[in-house]
């Protein structure tokens, strides 16, 4: 990653990527919480979530500091391939997530399904619980309860990210739960004041 990365400044920008745009999964959803964090690994899967929020602030890009990033989750930063901090930034090119541009990456702010190949990895419980996943049936009642409860915590202040996570805790189906957290993420923003750049 040091040849890709070559200096501590490095520019993140999105990865537009329509089909995966419309079907893929937010970085910070139980959806990759609980089928990606087995393949990428715990360090990489903060990683993404990190980068995400970052896009989620400024759409079109922005500077990253690896040093201070690296800080701020609990690890250190070289410019070599070895530490954690660099192997989890492969790990998000490795599997798909990032991609190398000049002077930074292109990072993807929707993750695809899981592939099937990485699937087979996992324990038989996840794996089980993906079936069920995709078998799982949304009725428009069911939808439509909790999404007047997603967009009631949403208008009380409560980030997104951490929509899916409520209703599941007040018992919405973890399926019903996930597409409500993901139209809300879709919304358009309302404007509020400039956030300090992500380090």
């Amino acid at each position: 990653m040091s040849e890709v990365l070559p200096t501590p400044v490095v520019v993140i920008r999105p990865w537009i990527d329509p089909v995966v745009d419309d079907d893929g999964h937010d970085p910070r959803s139980r959806y990759v919480e609980t089928f990606w964090l087995g393949v990428l690994g715990p360090t990489a899967t903060w990683l993404v979530r990190r980068l995400a929020a970052g896009l989620d602030r400024s759409p079109d890009g922005y500077e990253l500091d690896l040093g201070a990033t690296a800080q701020a989750m609990g690890l250190s930063y070289t410019a070599g391939r070895s530490s954690p901090f660099s192997k989890a930034l492969e790990r998000c090119v490795m599997f798909g997530l990032a991609h190398p541009i000049p002077r930074g990456l292109a990072v993807r702010r929707r993750i695809p399904p899981i592939a099937n190949r990485h699937l087979r990895r996992l324990p038989d419980e996840v794996q089980s619980a993906h079936a069920d996943w995709q078998r799982a049936t949304i009725s428009l009642d069911d939808l439509t309860r909790a999404h007047h409860l997603g967009m009631a915590m949403v208008d009380i202040g409560d980030d997104v990210a951490v929509v899916e996570h409520q209703l599941v805790a007040l018992g919405v189906g973890h399926a019903v739960a996930a597409e409500v957290a993901d139209n809300l993420s879709r919304l358009p923003a309302v404007p509020t004041a400039p956030a300090s750049p992500l380090v």
